[in-house]
């Protein structure tokens, strides 16, 4: 999955983790289907209105005839030794099967729908009571059947059992199904009959609004003006949502599905269409799919929607023949899924070359869901995204979507084989899944587009990320101990994702990327339709390389932060020390015990392309052979997930020696420097003198971290009026000349890398007061403002001429580039238009602008946006803060719906003060409130905050020094 959750309190779920990071959701609103009312389902076996239960004919699970056998599931010796750390559903049975059969949606009103789900289970060992998952889920009735009680359709014979008390827990989210006779352990087949609600929360079962562009069916879900469109989002914990189950990543199944639709509407699941037949009355329809692969319940899916579909046939051949891969989307929207298309169909098969196994599934179905939380969820088959993740509209969209779309597609499928092939055990190893996904998802944008320059990308944005999250005591190790299912969402982070995916970079380059991928291979053939674990991973490579991978990586995966070499300079030699690295400078002996095994990729010859390999694998060394007064250059292209500390003199001179270095080389100088900056052990005058030196940088990803670097300074500086205004004069130096040097005009076929620098550049030149570029940004606002030229900005620069003109202007400004959110049509114009919106420095306007994020014209998905866009605003960013305060009530229900939103609002909104009052207000007020699903949201703020106000303080008065030496103040 890409993006995504928060947690309570840790004790509770005794999650190994200094500060908590996700939660399990808030109770919710949606109403329940009283018990009261229910009866049997079965009341009425012949009734045209009931689902066909199941077929017994047996269907091969896809992908076995690849000649994989499926690996066995973790033993009940493992299984039994993991409970004693988790808290797993009992052992008592084992689901093998599902038949899924939902029918009488109710498509406005209550949104309710009817459910059976029979479950093909092993009875372990002799109970009375069966324990599944479920939640906001009314069970009405449940039996159990011997294996032989079943004919074709219907159930023969009399039960084994039926449950004679049906009992919910709440806080764990199961449901208990008591019998009075034992069970003893044999085959059985347990029958559910449930009501469920199809909910507004984008998690479970549920319904998402949209706006049409074309006609849409006339039986389209529609409530009011609005119409809808249904999906699925389950990982983690969601699929007991939908219906009763087994909801634990180790409990594979296959799993049969049938849903009741209106006749116009189309449905999918992760499996193609086994059949039709008509429903309960004239204007239904039964649409059942085959029997999925064996996996897990969060990978199960399915959508019903007024869709339309592209589609392209995989060139490889599978079986003799090509797989269709298809992008679906709501009536009229299907000719902008052209680009994801041509991503995917083209990543099935390169994926597939890769990791030595054929893509397992008889198709590949992307789906545009409109309302998200995340970015995108890898469900087998049946791949849900965001829209702006998966729609591009050439000619109206920002190409920066292009890139975007690339990599979430290919991150996506690389989850076909990477967590849905093979599963990790548990929730512990996510970042088996998300960390791979990541890194491979990069590896395949690289193949195909390789001119974007990806990996240098990857270091600026992911690298840099990880560093940062990394570097706080709120951090967590990538592999961190989970007792509770339902806190696992702390760990959708920048720690799983992209340190994950950094080490696994390191790693790759270590040990050679054909023999990495051939240890992956052979991980994948090894576990394929089974669950594995870190180690399991770490023996595949050691054999595929002949190295003890798991004793050099161990501490990487299993140990919080990350470290800092310092490098100390000896004539012909230098020493090298490892610590870690703390934003605050201060980490204590306790907290530096780690000795992590460090690959130094030392380049001293800058003629000659080879590096010394060796690796720091002590706390110090020393190396000789190096000459000081020439060139040399630690963690050549950042391979290792390491800051570097030279010496003063040696940062100065790599800095006058840019033309030797690589483009990761710089981003790496530049966010190291910055980072020892803040940190205290560098400085913010030896970091500006360096900056100063990238005034001639052409390259795209350097002048992104120039930008980062920049943006960081003047955000934490921003309240002093004199450092403001000289590091807005030393921004303007840099980016003002680089700026009329690119100019305004797109050329034909332009590489993509020239657009998106000047995009950068004439945001940062208009930002910093560049008088030519400010003018020329309201000309053609003015121009497309009036109407005179609709095409005066063109569709890549909208991002940064409604930003400084929201910025520079008024209430006129500002209200047309909310008008063109509320009439863009572009995929992508919602959140630029929302994004330069929060620009604005006017205190009437900021109030304006919070109500509208928090009223009906704002998705719930998006109102993160608005915080982030307040946040970078220094001017204002503090009236979000007293927004919050005054509008609690009103803010915390708007965002309850969504713990991912909810989270992620307080993050972004909170963590840029530099102003310790203002933590500790943050902290007082929240010291009242429930905070269980943002509490490790509130601890990165504090954190950052303590960060940045400890390092204005401390480099302040020398920043101001510096910059009135050089003529900027």
């Amino acid at each position: 999955m890409w993006g995504r959750r928060s947690i309570a309190a840790s004790k509770r779920a005794g999650v190994a983790i200094h500060a908590r990071h996700r939660v399990a959701l808030c109770p919710s609103p949606l109403s329940f289907f009283p018990t009261s009312s229910a009866t049997s389902l079965f009341s009425s076996i012949s009734s045209p209105q009931l689902p066909r239960l199941r077929t017994r004919s047996p269907i091969p699970a896809p992908g076995l005839h690849l000649g994989l056998t499926p690996a066995r599931s973790c033993s009940a010796e493992a299984r039994m030794m993991a409970s004693a750390d988790r808290e797993t559903l009992p052992d008592v049975a084992k689901p093998v099967n599902y038949h899924v059969s939902l029918f009488d949606l109710q498509f406005s009103g209550s949104w309710g729908y009817k459910g059976v789900v029979t479950v093909d289970a092993k009875v372990t060992r002799a109970t009375k009571e069966i324990v599944l998952n479920s939640k906001e889920i009314d069970v009405q009735s449940a039996e159990v059947l011997g294996k032989d009680d079943l004919t074709d359709d219907v159930f023969a014979g009399a039960s084994l059992a039926k449950a004679t008390e049906i009992t919910y827990d709440k806080t764990s989210e199961r449901v208990a199904l008591k019998f009075e006779q034992e069970l003893t352990p044999s085959d059985i087949v347990l029958s559910i009959h449930f009501t469920g609600t199809m909910n507004n929360a984008m998690a479970g079962f549920y319904r998402s609004k949209y706006k049409p562009v074309g006609e849409p069916a006339a039986d389209t879900p529609k409530e009011g003006d609005v119409y809808y469109m249904l999906s699925t989002q389950f990982e983690s914990c969601d699929a007991r949502r939908a219906f009763p189950c087994f909801d634990e990543p180790n409990l594979k199944a296959t799993f049969d599905f049938e849903i009741e639709i209106p006749k116009g509407q189309t449905a999918l699941s992760n499996m193609p269409v086994q059949s039709e037949r008509d429903g309960s009355n004239s204007g239904l329809k039964f649409v059942t799919f085959e029997k999925t692969p064996v996996m897990s319940t969060y990978l199960l899916a399915w959508a019903v929607g007024d869709f339309e579909y592209v589609e392209a046939m995989t060139e490889r051949k599978y079986q003799g023949k090509s797989i269709p891969v298809r992008v679906y989307t709501t009536r009229g929207l299907k000719d902008q899924a052209r680009f994801a298309l041509e991503c995917a169909h083209r990543t099935v098969d390169y994926f597939s070359e890769i990791f030595e196994i054929e893509y397992p599934l008889p198709k590949a179905d992307l789906l545009a869901v409109h309302e998200f939380a995340m970015g995108a969820m890898e469900n087998w088959g049946l791949v849900t995204y965001r829209t702006t993740a998966v729609l591009f509209d050439e000619g109206k969209s920002d190409n920066r979507y292009k890139n975007r779309i690339a990599y979430v597609v290919a991150h996506e499928l690389a989850h076909q084989w990477f967590g849905n092939l093979v599963t990790m055990d548990w929730w512990n190893e996510l970042w088996l899944n998300e960390g791979f996904a990541t890194w491979v998802g990069w590896l395949a944008v690289d193949h195909f587009y390789p001119d974007w320059n990806v990996w240098s990308q990857f270091v600026a944005e992911g690298v840099q990320q990880a560093f940062h999250l990394d570097s706080l005591r709120a951090s967590h190790p990538i592999e961190v101990p989970v007792r509770n299912a339902l806190e696992v969402d702390q760990i959708f982070d920048h720690i799983s994702y992209l340190k994950g995916s950094s080490v696994i970079r390191m790693l790759s380059a270590h040990l050679g990327q054909e023999t990495f991928l051939r240890g992956v291979a052979d991980y994948l053939k090894s576990h394929a339709y089974g669950n594995a674990t870190t180690n399991d991973l770490w023996a595949a490579l050691s054999k595929a390389s002949g190295q003890d991978v798991h004793g050099f990586m161990d501490p990487w995966i299993r140990k919080i932060g990350f470290p800092v070499v310092t490098v100390a300079e000896e004539p012909g030699q230098i020493s090298v020390r490892q610590s870690r690295f703390l934003s605050t400078g201060d980490a204590k002996p306790e907290e530096d015990e780690t000795t992590w095994w460090i690959p130094l990729g030392i380049k001293a010859d800058p003629n000659l392309a080879t590096v010394d390999t060796r690796a720091l694998t002590e706390k110090s060394d020393t190396i000789g052979e190096i000459g000081t007064d020439g060139f040399y250059k630690i963690n050549k292209d950042l391979a290792g997930f390491y800051r570097t500390n030279y010496p003063p003199a040696r940062l100065a001179k790599l800095g006058q020696s840019l033309n030797l270095l690589s483009t990761e080389d710089k981003i790496g100088l530049l966010g190291d420097a910055a980072a020892l900056a803040v940190s205290g052990e560098g400085t913010t005058p030896a970091l500006l003198a360096l900056l100063e030196g990238f005034k001639e940088e052409q390259n795209q990803l350097v002048w992104s971290q120039l930008s980062s670097t920049l943006g960081n300074l003047r955000s934490v500086f921003s309240q002093n009026e004199q450092v403001a205004e000289g590091l807005k004069k030393f921004t303007r130096s840099l980016a003002g000349p680089a700026a009329e040097r690119i100019g305004w005009e797109f050329q034909p076929n332009e590489d993509y890398l020239i657009g998106q620098l000047r995009k950068l550049l004439i945001g940062m030149a208009g930002n910093s007061g560049h008088e030519s570029t400010v003018a020329e940004a309201k000309r053609r606002f003015d121009l497309w403002a009036t109407g005179k030229d609709q095409n005066a900005i063109h569709s890549n620069l909208r991002s940064a001429i409604f930003s400084l003109n929201v910025s520079e202007g008024g209430r006129e400004e500002y209200d047309a580039v909310k008008q063109e959110y509320l009439r863009t049509d572009s995929v992508d114009g919602k959140e630029i238009c929302l994004a330069a919106m929060g620009r604005t420095r006017d205190p009437a306007l900021v109030k304006d602008y919070l109500d509208f994020v928090f009223s009906d014209k704002v998705a719930i998905q998006d109102i993160h946006s608005g915080a982030a866009a307040l946040a970078a605003n220094s001017k204002v960013r503090h009236l979000l803060w007293e927004y919050i305060k005054t509008n609690w009530a009103s803010v915390s229900a708007r965002l309850s719906s969504n713990n991912v939103v909810f989270e992620r609002f307080v993050r972004m909104g909170l963590q840029k003060f530099a102003d310790h009052k203002i933590g500790e207000d943050i902290t007082d007020f929240f010291k009242s409130k429930d905070t269980g699903a943002y509490d490790r949201a509130l601890i990165i703020v504090s954190d950052n905050i303590n960060t940045n106000a400890s390092y204005k303080e401390r480099d302040e008065a020398l920043a101001l020094e510096w910059l009135r030496a050089h003529g900027y103040a």
